[in-house]
Parts: structure tokens; sequence; C-alpha cells
């Protein structure tokens, strides 16, 4: 039994809980600083940019994807002000549709490209390919420390590792300049903060969590892991350290216990086969942020602001 976790479970269950963090860390920030749908956003601009990258390089390593992520990115940007001068409408109606429609692009050319050769189709954009990211050179436990079994470990683990690792990096470095900002923007100007560009930076950290976790766990993940942890979080504290923590501790719930129910699940529940990972792991976060929502020491307080107390605590 334990050969046989450490061959099938063991990688995917760690890469799903690397992306977890990876994207629920921004998340936080992007949730107080209420544009949690950056998140959702980035996870659909990056499909057309990865898909050019590979017809363009014929690659689906690392920096082609990055850097087709970042030129859909711009492009998504520049377009959203177009649509939004133009038209006269609001942000929110040109980022929804720019993002739609370039998500809606990325579909048409995995559809007409030849994406044979590699992992990389339709369904591999919206669910990832976690469950077939096994360890086939694993013998069990010792295979940790087996030299020759460890260079058999999937690719995606390494680059999911040097991601959400970037990513706590950059979060302890700009902690106190982004909790001020984040909180109190004007205040933050005032002390010389560059707010602009720590926002900027605090987006590009998310792309790049989203490009890295999009290849293994998909959209759907990537897109619930920026939203349900962070705001399940914010529901159980005021403390912006405490919320970190938390959100952190929901992510890892949610794709180690979504991935076993997503495999052992319907087994127990007497039926045949498994279910999609990637969709049970955001149907766990879902939950948990549902039972913060309903059982949370601090729901009260979302939604409203006190006269007394006009920002959150961020101590």
């Amino acid at each position: 039994m334990g050969a046989e976790f450490v061959q099938l479970s063991l990688t995917p269950i760690l890469i799903g809980t690397l992306s977890a963090i990876a994207c629920a860390l921004p998340g936080n920030f992007l949730v107080l600083r209420r544009q949690a749908l950056i998140g959702d956003a980035i996870s659909h601009v990056v499909l057309p940019g990865i898909v050019l990258a590979f017809l363009v390089t014929g690659s689906v390593g690392t920096w082609p994807m990055m850097l087709g992520a970042a030129a859909a990115a711009t492009v998504a940007v520049g377009l959203i002000e177009a649509v939004r001068r133009l038209g006269g409408i609001e942000p929110g109606a040109a980022m929804g549709v720019v993002f739609t429609t370039l998500f809606a692009l990325g579909v048409l050319l995995l559809e007409q490209s030849d994406t044979s050769r590699v992992h990389l189709d339709v369904q591999h954009a919206l669910y990832g390919s976690l469950e077939s990211l096994i360890w086939f050179d694993a013998e069990g436990w010792a295979s940790l420390v087996d030299p020759v079994a460890l260079a058999g470990l999937p690719p995606e683990l390494f680059r999911i590792a040097a991601v959400a690792a970037l990513v706590c990096l950059l979060t302890a470095i700009f902690w106190r300049p982004l909790k001020i900002a984040t909180f109190d923007e004007g205040f933050a100007a005032t002390l010389g903060i560059p707010t602009a560009a720590l926002g900027l930076g605090l987006v590009m950290t998310a792309a790049v969590a989203a490009v890295a976790a999009f290849d293994a766990v998909g959209s759907i993940i990537a897109i619930a892991m920026f939203i349900c942890p962070p705001a399940a979080a914010r529901l159980m504290t005021q403390r912006l350290e405490s919320q970190i923590w938390w959100s952190v501790l929901f992510a890892v719930v949610s794709a180690v216990a979504g991935y076993v129910l997503a495999g052992y699940g319907p087994l127990w529940l007497g039926g045949q086969d498994a279910v999609s990972a990637a969709g049970m792991i955001a149907t766990v976060s879902g939950l948990i942020l549902a039972l913060a929502a309903r059982f949370g020491p601090h729901r009260a307080r979302q939604g409203r602001v006190r006269r007394d107390d006009p920002q959150p605590q961020s101590r």
C-alpha cells in the first residue's frame, strides 16, 4: 500500500498542494484590495498566450510558457483600456469582455492546432493533468532518498516548488509595504511606498503563480485557490498575519482532501470510477468557504464597515 501511494498519489498531492499555496498567498492581498477576480482573469488570459508560445516554439517548457503568458497579459491590459475608453463602459465590464474573449480564442486555437504530441488540449486547460503526474520510478518510501528514483520525478513538481518558494520569498520581502498599501494606499504613498509599482508587482506575482499552476492543475483550481482560501481565511480573523496562515491551511486541506475524495470517494459510495481531481479540489475549497461564511467568527463584520472602525485591522 505504501509503495502504491508513493508512486501514484504522493507527487500529485504535492503538486496540487504547492499550486494551491502559490495561488492563495497573493490571493490574500487581491481579496483585501477587492481585486479577487484578477486571479480569474489571469487564469483566462494565459491560455491563448501559452498556446501561441507552443505554436511558435514547439515547446511546453517553462520560459516559452511564461513569455507567452506575459505577452497575452500585456495585450489584455491594452485591450481593456481600449474597450473602456472607446466604449465608455466601466472597467469591470471591459475586463469581463476581454478576458472571456481571449479565453475563447485560446480554446479555438487549441481545437485547431496539432497538440497531440504534447499534453495540451481543452480538457487539460480546464482540469489540468494532476492525475497523470505520477512517479513511475518510485518503489516505496525508500525512493525518497534514492538519487536514481528522484531523477524520475515529474518536472512539474520542481517547477511549482520553485514558484511557490519564490512567492513565499516575495511575500516575506515586501510584507510591510504590501500590508500598508493594502489597508491604506494614501498613507502608503505619503511614506514613499511606490503603490502603483507594488500593485503591478502583485499582479505579476499572481500571473507567475497562475502560469506555473496552469500546466499541472488547469484553470479551475487556479481560479478557486486565488479566491476561496483567502476569502474563507478573512472570515476567520481580522489579523493579516493570521489570515495568511489560515489561507495556507485551507489551501492545503482543499488540495489533499480534494484529491483523496476524487480518487476514493466514489469507491466508498459504491461507484466504479474516480472523478476529476481538479473539480473535487475546487469543490472542497468552495465548501470550506461556505462553512466559514456560516460559522466563521468574523462573518458578521464582512459586508459592512463600522463608523468607528473604517479600516480592517492589519496588526
